[in-house]
């Protein structure tokens, strides 16, 4: 809106006086109504609401033209909070809206200009009326946690179950800033303590997610409900172990919420504590939750504190005895491209050795996944780790059942760190089976590198593998080698000594078996 200010020639700047309204004839209503506002406001002599009068007297006047934002002289009215100037323009406009809906009243509300409000009330105004969003006057009071606009609005006999576009009610929106003084007075005026949200929120949902404990106690004193669900499926119980409010967690606990009522997830309040490391929270969720139920809902809590790390809790849940070799469920075992299944999994995976060494300490089977977690920390080149893999019976010579081959998969994963490679070989691995070769000293066809069987072949593996040859020698009689490697170790003059080494050789180690990496099955159907 614009702001004009018009002076008198030769006055020193003192302000125009409003009976001389040939002066300001080309100002436009708003600018006249903001000069009879600011006199209101600095206390001149003429005030604003004999200005307002006298504007509304003047010829061609038409207070009812709205300004740009479409609001009119009474919206602009209760803004400033101008009792006198309001009572002037009420008649005829006290119900009015704006562009978006909003009566003078609701504007009032909104600026918390109580003086206003009073006036509005009392020369008629509708306490009903929403704006476009559907927020009543009550609503917006609320929202501003004014008790005094609330008691006024009701002593008018509003309805206070009204919901705004989202489903709130006012009792939800007071839940919020956890005001009990006006939480009591929309109970004494017939709030009701479950209504849902469009989310299917109740207000002690909105309370316990909130962490607004003192609102919480209200609504259960008052007898809420508290294993209300929401759309989702999601209880008070479960948003408030989501957000870490222990003492929230505790209430609704020692008011016999349920701890085993599952989300649309299929989760329950214990998965997610443990996702989110509140310990404190699971210590308390651990008494109440059923192991049975955990077990139905495909994933145990140990996976998620694995996967996020939480070592403490991962710790209390195997004091607490939950199964270690615990499988995601066919269903969440897809949500993974290397289909994991295992917790130790999710250790290995994050190169976690404690929480791995927990596992394993505690019974973790390190052979159940598909993707063994000894390939896993081979191909990160975790030495750590795949000691104490091997340590706990991990098997070295495990192939992959979607890309057999018939040497030991973990080879490949390994043989960009030689003594890594040496250490699988000296624990077991199979080292005769790398140089198996259907094809033999004939000419090989051309390798598919789309398949995991080229690795040999590619740029990456060529260069290893006259290091790698040397290694495996070491661990096999008398062995031929076929034309592909003899390929690689013509490739460099160094290699030769190599090549010598595998005509004459006899084994120097123990023939314990190895990893076919290096000469690949590519000859595999």
């Amino acid at each position: 809106m614009a702001s004009a200010s018009v002076s008198r020639p030769g006055s020193g700047g003192s302000a125009l006086a409003f009976e001389d309204y040939s002066l300001y004839s080309n100002l436009t209503d708003d600018e006249l109504l903001q000069l009879a506002i600011e006199r209101s406001l600095t206390e001149m002599q003429c005030s604003g609401a004999a200005a307002v009068r006298a504007l509304a007297m003047c010829p061609g006047t038409n207070l009812m033209l709205p300004s740009k934002p479409g609001w009119l002289a009474v919206h602009q009215a209760a803004w400033f909070g101008q009792d006198s100037c309001l009572r002037m323009l009420l008649s005829g406009m006290v119900n009015k809206r704006t562009s978006r809906g909003e009566t003078p009243l609701l504007v009032a509300v909104s600026r918390v200009q109580q003086g206003c409000v009073q006036v509005l009330l009392e020369n008629g105004a509708d306490p009903e009326i929403p704006n476009y969003e559907k927020e009543t006057p009550l609503y917006k009071a609320c929202e501003r946690n004014s008790a005094a606009i609330v008691a006024a609005l009701l002593n008018h006999g509003v309805a206070v179950n009204t919901r705004c576009i989202q489903g709130w009610t006012a009792l939800q929106e007071t839940v919020v800033h956890s005001n009990l003084e006006i939480c009591d007075m929309l109970l004494k005026a017939g709030a009701k303590l479950n209504l849902r949200n469009m989310y299917g929120i109740t207000p002690l949902f909105t309370a316990a997610q909130n962490g607004q404990m003192a609102a919480l106690r209200f609504l259960i004193k008052h007898g809420a409900d508290v294993n209300t669900q929401a759309d989702d499926g999601a209880t008070a119980l479960y948003e408030a172990a989501k957000m870490g409010h222990q003492e929230v967690v505790q209430m609704l606990l020692s008011q016999k919420a349920d701890a085993n009522k599952p989300g649309k997830t299929g989760m329950l309040p214990l998965h997610i504590a443990a996702q989110r490391g509140s310990d404190t929270i699971v210590s308390m969720l651990i008494p109440v939750t059923s192991k049975a139920r955990v077990r139905r809902t495909g994933i145990s809590p140990l996976h998620l504190a694995a996967e996020r790390n939480r070592d403490d809790v991962l710790e209390m849940l195997i004091e607490a005895g939950f199964d270690v070799n615990a499988q995601l469920s066919e269903e969440r075992m897809r949500l993974y491209e290397d289909r994991r299944s295992t917790a130790l999994y999710f250790a290995i995976i994050n190169n976690n050795t404690e929480a791995a060494r927990m596992l394993l300490a505690a019974g973790a089977d390190p052979n159940l996944d598909m993707f063994r977690p000894l390939m896993v920390a081979s191909r990160m080149g975790c030495i750590q780790i795949v000691k104490l893999l091997v340590e706990h019976g991990a098997d070295i010579n495990a192939a992959i059942p979607t890309h057999p081959t018939t040497f030991p998969a973990v080879y490949m994963f390994s043989m960009k760190y030689l003594p890594l490679f040496k250490y699988l070989l000296d624990h077991g691995g199979h080292a005769l089976p790398c140089f198996h070769c259907r094809y033999g000293g004939q000419p090989h066809p051309p390798l598919k590198t789309s398949q995991v069987k080229t690795s040999r072949s590619s740029p990456s593996i060529c260069r290893w593998a006259g290091p790698i040859i040397d290694v495996l020698l070491d661990y096999v009689g008398h062995v031929t080698l076929c034309s592909r490697l003899m390929e690689h170790l013509d490739s460099y003059s160094g290699w030769s000594a190599i090549k010598e080494k595998a005509g004459n050789h006899r084994t120097t180690h123990r023939p314990s078996s190895c990893l076919r990496s290096v000469h690949r099955s590519h000859d595999q159907g």
